[in-house]
């Protein structure tokens, strides 16, 4: 891009804290102020959501901060009429920052006469302008090619990575990275790998959904500092179970690492009744005042690697160096001080 066209934020409801975050990163990187465009994004009496941006953003380059969690549709749709006014406002590109990646988890059919929702809003953010699309550990790696525009799906494994090496420095050689289920072990193996440490699998077999009938641990957990690791925790019922299953083999304690905490009813109570000593979750989804309250539940900030992605696509360089958590060490500087 042109030297002379700067990187403007735009944040919709969905977490503008986050989205101040990353605005003091980039601002602290750069070591000019950068701000959220001044705009109202609001709703009529019926819930219409209304738009206004009050910035001149011709020729700018833009990047809209909304993850499209809880109440995803309205977040959905905000997102799309924040990239049409800018469309209509003659920005030169709109990057969607998309923290986390609402309908996700409706990314193929698995029965008939089922939709794949995933695709759907692919092609409404496409659809409404949008050009390229930042976002964090989608749920599916294949929904980056229900787009025709450019995705990059960052990770939250290296900030784990760190943060584990941080608090667990003094019993690496006891912990042993899990997975809640068959479909998570990549991301569970490339954790262990980053870390050097075991990996285990919590095998569950379902009679119907959201309901767990069977649970076996493979791997040897005795004796072990397990540390769980998934992408989403929505009612957190699996994944207590699994903390449950893992004690009972002989865990020596339980924790776990959880990307997207969405934490809906009763998951909070569940995880403070629960064996785990610890659940550590980012901030993609903006915590409740009731999950910042639990005890037990630690939030890792996702600002600093996103103010480093946005302004590196900004330049037009790599993304995927923020994929090493070598890399990222300096970024996160101050949080994971060396031991």
């Amino acid at each position: 891009m042109p030297s002379q066209i700067e990187p403007k934020l735009i944040s919709g409801n969905a977490n503008r804290t986050l989205a101040a975050a990353i605005a003091r990163r980039m601002s602290m990187h750069r070591g000019v102020s950068v701000g959220l465009v001044d705009a109202r994004v609001e709703r009529f009496n019926d819930q219409e959501i209304f738009v206004e941006v009050y910035e001149n953003v011709r020729g700018e380059d833009m990047f809209i901060i909304q993850p499209t969690s809880n109440p995803a549709n309205d977040n959905l749709m905000e997102l799309l009429i924040i990239a049409d006014a800018l469309r209509r406002s003659s920005a030169a590109r709109t990057t969607a920052v998309i923290p986390y990646f609402g309908y996700a988890r409706q990314d193929r059919r698995t029965k008939a006469r089922t939709p794949i929702s995933a695709k759907l809003v692919a092609n409404l953010i496409t659809q409404a302008g949008i050009e390229r699309v930042l976002t964090m550990d989608l749920h599916a790696a294949q929904i980056q090619g229900f787009f025709d525009i450019p995705v990059d799906n960052l990770y939250a494994s290296p900030i784990f990575a760190l943060d584990i090496q941080h608090n667990f420095r003094d019993r690496l050689d006891k912990v042993t990275v899990v997975s809640p289920d068959v479909g998570g072990v990549g991301r569970a193996r490339e954790l262990a790998q980053r870390i050097g440490c075991a990996l285990a699998i919590v095998d569950k077999r379902r009679e119907r959904a959201g309901e767990v009938a069977e649970m076996t641990v493979i791997g040897e957990v005795a004796g072990q500092t397990c540390i769980i690791v998934d992408d989403i925790c929505d009612t957190a019922g699996t994944l207590c179970k699994a903390a449950d299953m893992l004690m009972q083999n002989g865990a020596a304690e339980v924790h776990s690492y959880i990307t997207h905490g969405v934490l809906s009813d009763p998951a909070v109570e569940r995880i403070g009744n629960s064996v785990m000593k610890s659940l550590v979750i980012t901030d993609t989804i903006q915590p409740t005042g009731d999950v910042r309250g639990a005890s037990n539940i630690r939030i890792v900030p996702t600002a600093p690697m996103f103010a480093q992605a946005i302004l590196n696509i900004w330049n037009g360089t790599s993304v995927s160096s923020l994929f090493d958590h070598q890399t990222l060490g300096p970024i996160y500087e101050g949080m994971y001080s060396a031991a």
